[in-house]
């Protein structure tokens, strides 16, 4: 039987359109249609589906409404979808604070490379958030906004990444920070979930890369530490460019630490998170104390912008060693091999245990590749790590 879905919108074209694409495919199924918040409500108890598509701006009642109402009586995994604008990007962390999951553009064609790779986008975002074990809010905030690749990942986002794939994004990876080698060893498995010691090691920086269910993920790391946190944090979050500037000034707005989206010039300074731009790449380069930032237009090839990998692989040239470096979160394997080139200079990688992911593709592939020493759940994150770098 088929992820049952229900699909909402006011607009009969694109119900219709949403509908024929999610019915393509043989292991989804739209069991119901509403044209408004109210009858989306009233369905979602009564058809009891596994996802749902859910529109903003609708009459009667709008999709944010909606949304808090049916997280509240009987919590269903929400596919929201927004225009790609200030008040869109606005509008749309509002239904995520309200506990929907994952986030479209309303004219998802734009943010693929073709036709075809916009049906399997929708696709794949719904499979995703319809085979999830258990549908848990980890909090009533925002879990999810997450930038399309420019072509999709055409295997299982969960499965290791075949050899000449991953050697593929291997040799790309190294293109973009000067042809540095990658080394493929497989280092020590993770330990268990829980807050350990500190290892005693000193560092200069933390790197965090994360994508589907990263925004809540963030912010729940974040909002822990202090205003006198000793280190830079690098954030390397997929997302669309109207969605950056806002979501930096949001987590801004709730953390005692400066948030600010990163912007080519940066100096890296203590007690302060560098988002990386939508739609562009945030790279490292030697200035200051800890390096400095450079911000470049994505290449056509690289499938994530901005992208994990690429982030972690120039810090490896410019820190090396003394990185502690996070994946959180998110589908696909983007930071797999950035994380390898990390690791081979001495830095410490760790990864968000299965349990507590939205999506446990990105964590899987470090921790499955043997390149992530830890496996943690979000909850001890924050904890976990400050008791790792606070001392230096």
């Amino acid at each position: 039987m088929g992820i049952k879905v229900l699909v909402v919108d006011d607009s009969s074209f694109f119900r219709r359109r949403v509908s024929e694409i999610v019915n393509q495919d043989p292991e989804l199924e739209v069991v119901g249609t509403a044209n408004n918040g109210a009858e989306a409500v009233k369905m979602a108890a009564e058809l009891n589906p596994q996802v749902i598509t859910m529109d903003i701006e609708m009459p009667v009642m709008d999709g944010i409404t909606a949304v808090k109402q049916i997280m509240a009586s009987k919590p269903i995994p929400i596919l929201m979808f927004s225009s790609l604008t200030h008040d869109g990007a606005r509008a749309t962390l509002e239904a995520l604070e309200a506990g929907a999951l994952d986030f479209l553009p309303k004219r998802f064609e734009d943010i693929a490379s073709n036709k075809d790779d916009a049906i399997l986008l929708l696709q794949q975002r719904i499979k995703a958030l319809g085979r999830r074990r258990l549908f848990r809010p980890i909090s009533r905030t925002a879990l999810v906004i997450e930038q399309a690749p420019s072509s999709l990942e055409r295997a299982r986002p969960n499965l290791p990444m075949p050899q000449a794939r991953q050697a593929s994004l291997s040799r790309s990876t190294a293109g973009a920070v000067n042809n540095t080698t990658l080394n493929t060893s497989v280092q020590d498995k993770p330990r268990a979930n829980g807050v350990t010691r500190a290892s005693g090691k000193k560092y200069k920086a933390v790197l965090i890369g994360t994508s589907t269910g990263g925004p809540v993920a963030l912010q729940k790391v974040l909002t822990q530490l202090p205003a006198n946190y000793p280190h830079p944090i690098l954030l390397i979050q997929h997302m669309p460019a109207a969605f950056t500037p806002t979501f930096a000034t949001r987590l801004n707005s709730l953390c005692k630490i400066e948030v600010k989206e990163a912007e080519t010039g940066d100096v890296l300074k203590p007690g302060c998170a560098y988002l990386a731009p939508g739609g562009m790449q945030m790279m490292l380069e030697r200035g200051g104390v800890h390096g400095r930032i450079k911000v470049l237009a994505g290449k056509p090839e690289m499938n994530y912008k901005p992208s994990v990998d690429i982030t972690f692989a120039s810090a490896s040239k410019v820190i090396g060693a003394e990185i502690l470096a996070v994946v959180l979160t998110g589908m696909g394997a983007d930071g797999r091999e950035g994380a390898r080139m990390l690791k081979n200079t001495g830095a410490t990688i760790w990864a968000q245990d299965e349990a507590s992911c939205v999506v446990y593709g990105m964590p899987q592939a470090v921790t499955v590749a043997g390149i992530a020493t830890k496996s943690i759940a979000l909850e001890q994150m924050a904890e976990s790590i400050l008791k790792e770098t606070a001392g230096g």
